[in-house]
């Protein structure tokens, strides 16, 4: 894979070698005329004398029979200027080729700026690429939040040249976590290639944001009217803060219901959503005074604080009610499932006994004893209906493929339905991680998330696609866990009710201490300066 860069980057060498060429040719060419010119003028001056006849010709015989000087004097002068003159301008040619050659390799630069272009080696090349899809993916992240802001204050139709932007940033930057997983996978010979075509696709996915924040903000129009967003952001915390309590008693059902296991991608999203809220409560509050104070700068700086953190308080509370819908309908599916896996395990034994080759006994073997471990765990009471699911599905799967695939196609259709719903409640659960951690999750996760998104992708996803999205959902969950747990305390020299969490969150960005906003990397910080946490 050749990116633009390089295949420019040729072309222009190219081009430079012909001309330089060029260049010799000429001079070599005009120093060989100048040096043959005397010798064909004599022989074309002889054919002019007897052309003209006669009388000319004695004139020249009385000349020389005299023996003019002058014209002894101009012949020989003649022959020797002409070849130095073709020899000191091939000289100076040749000179300005040279001189040309060095002044533009002290000049060359990268697109970007004037210094010398040095292709990086292969190990910064690639540090580089993952920090920039961090950047880039906390920029689409950012950008959802207050996307979603402004639909719910204006509507779809006034922000849709926005939505527009961002869908086409979450194209590239998909694309790029795409090229990142392959790389992890694998060392492909054009691995340079697929780095640098990383750093383009994510500088397009961030330039796309970037061109639309000034539009976003003359939307949103926060420092001129903030009191509009300013009433739509407490009527949405007080709706929040009114479910929180609500989440809090369907964690503690989930935790006497079913295994620790189960409730496990949700601990702490309450706890988490009470200190986003509290966050918010301060920022809310200051937002009100500096507006009061008609300070609208610092009012919109603290407004976006704010709304950040409601957005991922809502997700900490989302999250726990849809974790308890697809553990119902998990526990509904079960028996169905169990029964469908039985009759497949029958069907394998009854195979196994005429022709038992193959991988055919070990997979029946492994059946054999996840159906007894499910039916087990499911009489106790204490179980987890997704893993459960889940498992039972992977073992009807591997029945298949240990059989060629040989299934009926409403058998297949079931099958998917089984694995389809654990799956996707761990990548929402992993999506809804990285989200609200981003500051500490590395590209590692994310590449994983992502893939596992587009693995899931469209309405009918193929067999093996949700399979390997379940084993990438559940890396990228582990991946994230294991980069917060190495971030530590992200209130270090910090003060502020919550401050440690919307840190974490990525609300207050690291450097400036403020908000960041719908746009790309030149642009999401422009609020940052205007409120210290």
């Amino acid at each position: 894979m050749t990116s633009p860069q390089s295949r420019n980057r040729s072309r222009r060498a190219t081009s430079h070698i012909a001309v330089r060429v060029a260049h010799v040719v000429l001079g070599g060419l005009l120093a060989v005329g100048w040096l043959v010119l005397p010798l064909a003028r004599a022989g074309t001056g002889d054919a002019v004398t007897v052309a003209r006849g006669v009388q000319v010709a004695d004139e020249v015989g009385a000349r020389t029979a005299e023996g003019d000087p002058d014209q002894d004097e101009t012949t020989a002068t003649g022959d020797l200027v002409l070849p130095l003159v073709a020899v000191g301008a091939a000289a100076v040619l040749a000179a300005y080729g040279y001189a040309r050659r060095k002044r533009r390799a002290r000049t060359r630069t990268t697109p970007g700026g004037g210094a010398p272009h040095v292709a990086p080696p292969v190990l910064e090349l690639d540090q580089r690429t993952r920090q920039l899809l961090i950047d880039t993916d906390d920029c689409v992240r950012t950008s959802v939040e207050e996307l979603g802001c402004a639909t719910a204050q204006f509507g779809s139709e006034p922000v849709k040249p926005y939505a527009e932007a961002l869908s086409y940033a979450k194209s590239e930057l998909a694309a790029a976590f795409r090229l990142r997983q392959r790389l992890d996978e694998a060392a492909p010979e054009d691995g340079r290639s697929m780095l640098e075509e990383i750093v383009l696709r994510c500088t397009e996915a961030g330039r796309r944001l970037d061109s639309e924040a000034a539009g976003f903000d003359l939307l949103r129009a926060l420092e001129r009217s903030t009191t509009a967003a300013l009433e739509h952001a407490e009527t949405r915390f007080r709706e929040l803060a009114a479910r929180t309590p609500a989440a809090q008693t369907t964690l503690g059902d989930l935790h006497q219901r079913y295994a620790p296991s189960a409730s496990l991608p949700v601990a702490g999203h309450v706890e988490q959503a009470k200190d986003r809220l509290v966050f918010a409560t301060v920022h809310l509050n200051q937002a009100r005074q500096s507006l009061d104070r008609g300070d609208g700068g610092k009012a919109a700086a603290y407004l976006r604080a704010a709304e950040g953190a409601v957005d991922q308080a809502a997700t900490f509370v989302a999250g726990v009610e849809r974790l308890a819908g697809e553990l119902a309908a998990a526990a509904e599916q079960l028996p169905g499932a169990l029964a469908a896996v039985e009759t497949d395990l029958a069907g394998a034994q009854a195979l196994l006994a005429t022709a038992g080759v193959g991988t055919l006994p070990g997979r029946v073997a492994h059946a054999e004893s996840l159906l007894a471990d499910v039916r087990r765990e499911s009489a106790a009471g204490a179980y987890d209906p997704l893993d459960a699911l889940r498992r039972i599905a992977e073992a009807g799967a591997a029945l298949a493929e240990a059989r060629d695939g040989d299934l009926p196609e409403e058998r297949a259709r079931a099958l998917l339905d089984q694995f389809v719903l654990p799956v996707r409640s761990a990548v929402s659960a992993a999506g809804d991680f990285v989200t609200t951690h981003r500051a500490a999750v590395g590209c590692g996760a994310r590449t994983r998330l992502a893939e596992a998104e587009r693995h899931l992708a469209g309405r009918s996803p193929a067999l093996a696609d949700v399979r390997r999205a379940d084993v990438l959902a559940r890396q990228a969950r582990e991946l994230a866990e294991r980069d917060v747990r190495a971030y530590g305390s992200p209130s270090a020299g910090r003060e502020g009710a919550g401050v440690g969490g919307a840190v974490l969150g990525g609300i207050l960005l690291g450097g400036g201490g403020g908000p960041g906003s719908f746009g790309g990397p030149r642009t999401r910080a422009r609020r940052a300066t205007s409120s210290p946490a």
